[in-house]
């Protein structure tokens, strides 16, 4: 595998456990990150968007109470502006992010990941 593997995760996420565990049982060696502890940086996250070829919205975890507080439903927001959101709000963010080379792909399913180790 020539391409490093890196996850983006919040380790008490149960997608992110499950994504440990089927890298774990794949033999791959992989590099996690706790966004929470060393936080994306915008161009990181933007950069990872382009990646998993999806807009900043479809990233977005509408189920949390920061989506709700902020009343994003209700706003119309450039991808610039949710990015910023997503950086300074990590709950925001769909998890976990698995990226290799020049792909990425959100770990939700599970199986999702499966596309970056053929």
């Amino acid at each position: 595998m020539k391409d490093k593997i890196t996850v983006y995760e919040k380790p008490t996420c149960t997608k992110c456990r499950e994504a440990d565990k089927m890298l774990r049982e794949s033999d791959i060696d992989y590099e996690k990150i706790n966004y929470y502890v060393k936080p994306l940086s915008a161009n990181k996250l933007a950069e990872l968007i382009k990646k998993m070829g999806i807009s900043a919205h479809e990233l977005l975890r509408t189920s949390e109470s920061i989506y709700r507080e902020l009343g994003l439903a209700k706003k119309e927001l450039s991808e610039k502006e949710l990015i910023q959101l997503m950086v300074k709000h990590p709950d925001l963010i769909q998890r976990p992010i698995i990226e290799r080379g020049n792909k990425a792909v959100l770990g939700r399913p599970t199986e999702n990941i499966k596309k970056l180790l053929k």
